[in-house]
C-alpha cells in the first residue's frame, strides 16, 4: 500500500519525535529510584547532622529514599568533584556547604569550578560562627576586643580546626576588616580546653558544640557572624553591630550536577523548601546552632557567586595557602 505524502511525513515526524519522550517522562515522574545526597566531609559533623535530617523527610515527600553517602577527602573537593562529574539526572545531589565556595579560590589547581559547575537548588540554613574568649580575657565586648588586638598586634592566639575552614576564614574577614593583627592557630584535634584554660585568647567557633560553655559563664561570646542575632543565642550580638557590613557566616544548602532539567530543580527545590519550613525540622536545626531559611534556585546561586567573590578577596588579602 502507498501512503499518501503528507500522511507518511507526518508519521516520519512523529517517530522521529519517539527517542525524546523517555527524557520527557522522566523528568514528570522523578523520581523513580533513590537519590543520593553527598557530603563531602566526615559522618558526625555538622553538615553531616543537617543533611540527614533533611533526607528523610524529603525522602517521604519524593516517595523514594535519599541515601546520605560521605565522600570526605581533600577538604571536601572530593566529594563535590563527584557530584559535579555525575548525570545531571537529579539522583546525585551535593550537601554544598560555605565551604565549597572558600576552595574555589583557596585551591588553584582544581579540575572543576564550583560556582560554574554546580546547579543550585535550595538553600537549607545559615551556619553562623561566635567569637569566644575565657572570661579572664580583659575584654568584654567587640569593640574592646578590636581595641585590645590593635594596642597588642600579634599577642591575640585565635584558635581553628584547619586552614580555609569556615571558622579560620571568618577569623580572616575580621582582621581584614577590622586591621588588626593575630595569630590562628590551626589545631588537628580539640582546640576547646586550651580556649577555655585561656592558653589560646579566643576562637571563632560552631555554635552547637559552645553554647553550653557560654550559657554556664565558662566561655564569655563577644559576637556571631551572622549579619543580625541568632535564635540560639539571643543575648549575643552580632560583629556587624560594630564592624558595618561584616557577615561571616556559613552555610548549608542541596546542589546538583550543571544541566540538571530546571523541572526537576523546582521539584526538588519546593519540597526541601516544604521540609525546611516545617515546625519540628525548624527548631532541630536552631538546637544544632543554625538559622533555617528558603530560597529561590536563583537566590541560591546568587549567595554561592558572591560567597566565592568574597571568600577571594580575603584568600588573597591575607595571602592564605592551603594545608600541605
Amino acid at each position: 500500500m502507498k501512503l499518501p505524502r503528507r500522511h507518511f511525513l507526518h508519521l516520519a515526524a512523529g517517530a522521529a519525535a519517539l527517542p525524546a519522550l523517555p527524557r520527557v517522562a522522566s523528568a514528570l515522574d522523578y523520581p523513580t529510584r533513590p537519590v543520593r545526597l553527598i557530603v563531602d566531609l566526615p559522618v558526625g559533623l555538622a553538615p553531616d547532622v543537617i543533611a540527614r535530617l533533611v533526607a528523610d523527610p524529603l525522602a517521604q515527600r519524593l516517595g523514594q529514599p535519599v541515601v546520605v553517602e560521605n565522600r570526605p577527602g581533600a577538604s571536601g573537593n572530593i566529594g563535590t568533584e563527584y557530584v559535579v562529574r555525575a548525570a545531571p539526572d537529579g539522583y546525585t545531589l551535593l550537601a554544598a556547604i560555605s565551604g565549597n565556595a572558600i576552595n574555589a579560590s583557596l585551591y588553584t589547581d582544581l579540575s572543576f569550578n564550583f560556582v560554574r559547575d554546580i546547579a543550585p537548588v535550595a538553600f537549607v540554613a545559615l551556619t553562623p560562627f561566635v567569637l569566644v574568649v575565657a572570661p579572664a580575657f580583659p575584654a568584654a565586648t567587640i569593640p574592646a576586643f578590636i581595641a585590645y588586638a590593635k594596642a597588642n598586634p600579634g599577642k591575640i592566639n585565635l584558635a581553628t580546626v584547619g586552614v580555609g575552614t569556615g571558622p579560620h576564614m571568618s577569623g580572616e574577614l575580621f582582621k581584614m576588616m577590622t586591621g588588626t593583627d593575630m595569630v590562628e592557630v590551626p589545631y588537628r584535634s580539640n582546640y576547646m580546653p586550651d580556649v577555655l584554660s585561656g592558653q589560646v585568647q579566643g576562637a571563632f567557633t560552631a555554635v552547637a558544640p559552645t553554647a553550653g560553655f557560654i550559657k554556664s559563664g565558662k566561655l564569655r561570646a563577644l559576637g556571631v557572624t551572622s549579619a543580625t542575632r541568632m535564635t540560639a543565642l539571643p543575648d549575643v550580638p552580632p560583629i556587624a553591630d560594630f564592624v558595618p557590613g561584616y557577615e561571616g557566616s556559613g552555610w548549608i544548602g542541596i546542589c546538583a550536577p550543571k544541566g540538571t532539567p530546571g523541572d526537576i530543580v523546582d521539584k526538588l527545590n519546593k519540597d526541601i523548601n516544604a521540609v525546611i519550613s516545617d515546625a519540628a525540622i525548624k527548631a532541630r536545626l536552631i538546637e544544632l546552632g543554625a538559622e533555617p531559611a528558603t530560597m529561590t534556585p536563583a537566590q541560591f546561586g546568587t549567595l554561592i557567586a558572591d560567597a566565592a567573590d568574597k571568600w577571594a578577596r580575603v584568600i588573597k588579602f591575607g595571602n592564605i595557602k592551603p594545608e600541605q
